[in-house]
This record gives C-alpha cells, sequence and structure tokens, in this order.
C-alpha cells in the first residue's frame, strides 16, 4: 500500500499504523508537494557546437527547463524555483553557469531565474518587455540583462542567438542554438510545443497577441530548417514524450502533425484560437507578479500557487 498526503507527515504515520496490522505500506516521502517540485534530470544530444545539454522534467507541473554546457560554461533555461538541481548537473559536467534565462515570464510556476542570477553572481536574461505586469502594465523591478531579436549569448565561446517570437506574451523569445548541419535547437518556452501552441490571453490582450502570435508563427515557418529541434518548456501528455522519456521534435516534423502550424489562414487561426480559450487559473495573475519582481512570498504559498497542472497551452 502506498499512502500519500500533502507534505509526507500524515502519511507517514498511517504508513507505520497499517505496517502494525500486517500490511506492507510506504509513505510517499515529502507527499504531493515534493512531487509537484521534483526536477528529473535526463541527458539530450546536445547542438552542434556544444558538448551537453540537460533537460529538466517537472513532472508534477508537466514543465520542462534546460541545461546547455560548452567550453566549460554554461547556460541555465527556464529553471524553476528549485534550481539547485541545474547547478548539481553543471557540476556534474565540470561547467560554471555564466547565466539564467528565462524564455517569458512564466504564469503557471515561479521562475528561479531572478534567484540563481542573484546568487551565482551571473546575468539574468529576459527581453524588457515581459518587466511588467501585464494586466495593467506596471512596470516590474527585475535586474536583468536585457534581450532583444539578434541578441547573442556566448557560451563557452559558442553563439546562443536570441529571437523575438512574442504571442504567448509580449516578451517571448525563443534561444536558438547549433547549425543546420550539426544539429540545432530552439529552446522555446511557451510559443510553440510539441502539440500545441502557448494561449495568447492570460493578460486581457486577446486580439493583439493572438496577432502576434501568428506572425511568429509565420517567421519561424519562413526561416526554421526541418531539422531543428523544438524544446518547448512544458508537455501536455505522455503522448508527447520519445520513447527514452525526454520530450523534444523536429520543427519538420511540427509542421506535419501539431495542427496549428498547420493553418495557413489568419483568419482561420484567430478562429482556432478562439474555439480553444479558457478561464485561466486563478493564481496566473499572482504568479506573473512574483516573477516579474512585483510580489514575494513564502516557500508553503508558493506550493499552493503552482498546485495543479500547467495551463499555458491552447488545449
Amino acid at each position: 500500500v502506498a499512502v500519500v498526503c500533502a507534505r509526507g507527515n500524515d502519511s507517514k504515520v498511517i504508513a507505520t499504523l497499517l505496517g502494525r496490522r500486517g500490511y506492507e505500506a510506504w509513505s510517499m516521502r515529502g507527499g504531493v508537494l515534493a512531487w509537484m517540485r521534483m526536477s528529473i534530470p535526463r541527458d539530450i544530444e546536445p547542438p552542434a557546437g556544444f558538448d551537453g545539454l540537460v533537460q529538466f522534467d517537472r513532472i508534477g507541473k508537466g514543465a520542462l527547463g534546460y541545461l546547455l554546457v560548452a567550453g566549460g560554461e554554461a547556460l541555465a533555461v527556464d529553471p524553476s524555483r528549485d534550481w539547485e538541481a541545474w547547478s548539481a548537473a553543471a557540476e556534474t559536467a565540470g561547467a560554471r553557469i555564466i547565466g539564467a534565462a528565462d524564455t517569458h515570464v512564466h504564469a503557471d510556476y515561479i521562475s528561479g531565474g531572478p534567484a540563481m542570477a542573484a546568487a551565482l553572481g551571473v546575468p539574468y536574461y529576459l527581453h524588457p518587455a515581459d518587466n511588467a505586469w501585464p494586466y495593467d502594465g506596471t512596470p516590474g523591478r527585475l535586474e536583468l540583462e536585457p534581450l532583444a531579436d539578434g541578441t547573442v549569448i556566448p557560451v563557452g565561446g559558442v553563439p546562443v542567438t536570441v529571437r523575438h517570437t512574442p504571442g504567448h506574451t509580449e516578451g517571448s523569445v525563443t534561444f536558438e542554438a547549433g547549425d543546420t548541419e550539426g544539429g540545432s535547437v530552439g529552446f522555446t518556452g511557451d510559443f510553440v510545443f510539441v502539440d500545441s501552441v502557448g494561449r495568447p490571453d492570460l493578460a486581457g490582450k486577446t486580439e493583439g497577441w493572438t496577432g502576434d502570435l501568428w506572425r511568429s508563427l509565420e517567421r519561424v515557418k519562413a526561416e526554421w530548417d526541418a531539422g531543428l529541434r523544438v524544446l518547448p518548456a512544458h508537455y501536455v501528455s505522455e503522448s508527447e514524450r520519445n520513447p527514452d522519456r525526454t520530450v523534444d521534435r523536429p520543427f519538420g516534423r511540427l509542421r506535419e502533425e501539431n495542427v496549428s502550424l498547420r493553418i495557413e489562414d489568419e483568419a482561420a487561426f484567430r478562429a482556432w484560437v478562439a474555439a480553444r480559450i479558457s478561464t485561466p487559473p486563478e493564481a496566473y495573475p499572482h504568479i506573473k507578479a512574483i516573477n516579474a519582481g512585483l510580489a514575494t512570498v513564502g516557500p508553503d504559498e508558493a506550493d499552493v500557487l503552482e498546485a495543479g497542472r500547467s495551463e499555458c497551452a491552447l488545449a
């Protein structure tokens, strides 16, 4: 018998009582909240010119983060607030983290990027359009290294190029690494997923952001090579996994299988988006405020805010 509770305290007592009555019982250490926070690192094939790439799978949220390694340096992409897993992976790779980067200001979980950057004394990379609370435009209070379309972040002397791909947020970016001949990747955040795209309605600016999303998709369809591997910040279901449980897809395959990428007309795309919009979780504006440096919370409140699966994709 497996016994599960919120934090693993009551379940330990119950498992002990069951054991005394002849049952073979276990308590899940840390409970559901530990499950929600846990990130599993998996090595995946790095892009051309890089020495290593780790994908962090936060199963309880369906969230993904990354560590890209080259020449003894590493860039953390979309780290969670339990960013120590990124530091451990960098140490294992013999690399020093030289920056923490967010593809956008997240709505479904609290970013570890600003805290990691402050603790390690490295830059925090973010597009300045996302250094705000998007619901009313209140300026954020983040200390950041601003990104723009075409910005290059060198990692061990190898370039990582920023592409501004707004739509899910105004400051959403994709980090491109590698080349078409040796293999390239795009860390797309909540812009492009395996089975969908990021919802453009989280700040009440659906009409404008849907147009931004359409233009961003049209741009990458014109520019990205079919072999570029899309590395998203979320997955919706187990069907999006590869046999080794990693999550990525060649862009050419997504052009065929991701319905949103097959739509050729903007009006049809807007109708497709409108048919899939739902009421977002109540916690999302609060999490956005935290991630823009406008609010703080303790770990217990953060656990409550982050509870539940991500709802950042158009499903």
